[in-house]
């Protein structure tokens, strides 16, 4: 596999002048609690880059897909994950992910790709062949980390976690009206049951599975806006690193 995560350096943030380590701030959850939304205005916000562990499990399983690998294949062989030339362009509240030349950004969202993607990440060799890929921007950039094990796997010793949840009726609604604005046709009932085939396969998997870190805040998303959860996690944040930061 290879990668590039080459990027400019973005300008100081108040932040990184008065704490000048690296601070890597984790958000993870089940699908549809914004996860996604959230941790890009956090990003934004604290002037961070962003690392969206979903995309790149995604990407992953667009490479295996177009090398005639199905999601229930066991094992997926070593010499496709080894071809993969992933390459991810960190931003300031966003990510962009190339494989090999070609930007897919966009293609990655497709639910096919996201229901491809929760089947291959149960698969341990899947899991490891990333973790360094995810570990090694920490120790470059201040980074905001969204996914489902980012605060207990990728980075157990995150100076700041978050875990978001909300109940699976407002999840299921979530993602129905996402789908739809992206064009799709979904219906309800069928969103709702894939929502929680997703939650099986990421609370039971043997490798990394869905957990809530036993030193994250917990936010539970059900009745609050992105501006209310942003708000929560900001001052959170202010009050566990003692700084302060002025309204956007």
């Amino acid at each position: 596999m290879s990668y590039n995560n080459e990027i400019s350096r973005p300008e100081l943030t108040t932040l990184e002048a008065e704490v000048p380590h690296r601070i890597v701030v984790t958000v993870d959850g089940p699908a549809g609690v914004g996860k996604t939304t959230t941790a890009g205005s956090l990003a934004a916000r604290l002037g961070f880059l962003l690392l969206d562990s979903g995309a790149l499990y995604r990407v992953v399983a667009l490479h295996l897909m177009r090398n005639a690998i199905l999601p229930g294949l066991t094992p997926v062989p070593d010499s496709t994950l080894k071809s993969l030339d992933l390459h991810m362009e960190l931003e300031v509240g966003s990510m962009r992910i190339y494989l090999g030349p070609e930007d897919v950004t966009g293609v990655i969202r497709e639910e096919r790709i996201g229901e491809a993607a929760s089947v291959f990440s149960c698969r341990t060799e899947v899991r490891r062949v990333l973790l360094e890929l995810q570990r090694s921007a920490s120790s470059k950039w201040n980074l905001v980390a969204e996914g489902r094990d980012m605060g207990t796997v990728v980075f157990p010793h995150a100076q700041v976690k978050f875990f978001l949840t909300a109940n699976l009726e407002e999840r299921s609604r979530r993602r129905y009206f996402e789908l739809l604005d992206r064009g799709e046709h979904p219906e309800l009932a069928i969103v709702k049951e894939e929502m929680l085939s997703r939650d099986n396969r990421d609370e039971c998997r043997s490798e990394a599975p869905l957990l809530k870190a036993s030193d994250a805040v917990c936010i539970d998303t059900t009745h609050l806006g992105p501006e209310q959860v942003l708000r929560c996690m900001m001052n959170n944040i202010e009050e566990k690193l003692q700084v302060k930061f002025s309204s956007p």
